[in-house]
């Protein structure tokens, strides 16, 4: 969490050129409040997109790494599924190496995650 926060405030920072540009630009024509408007406006159309992404990325946030594959069957119920998952790499887990991975359906890959990882928030990709 602390990651996804330092990561969300170094985002405002990256707002600041863009406050400052529209504000320098149009102060003169509308005045600072509604210069600032715009300002904000043009930045949550750019920032949306970015916050959306810090807070969907929660795995990679926390340094995993997943992979995908397309049309595999589940390695604990069984199903054919047009995608399965599997967990490469998080912090004391390694199976970068693996020479049989085993893919799960989305279901079983989720279960699984929050078994062996005690229950805590599952991540995107998974």
């Amino acid at each position: 969490m602390a990651r996804k926060y330092l990561l969300y405030l170094a985002r405002w920072q990256l707002s600041t050129p863009i406050l400052a540009v529209c504000v320098a630009l149009l102060v003169a024509r509308v005045g600072a409040t509604w210069s600032t408007v715009v300002a904000n406006l043009i930045g949550g159309l750019i920032f949306f997109w970015v916050d959306r992404w810090i807070f969907r990325n929660s795995a990679m946030l926390r340094g995993e790494l997943w992979e995908a594959q397309a049309h595999v069957v589940c390695a604990d119920c069984g199903t054919a599924v047009d995608k399965g998952y599997r967990l490469v790499k998080a912090s004391g887990y390694d199976k970068t190496g693996d020479r049989r991975p085993q893919f799960r359906c989305h279901e079983c890959s989720r279960a699984k995650y929050q078994h062996d990882r005690g229950g805590g928030e599952v991540g995107a990709g998974v």
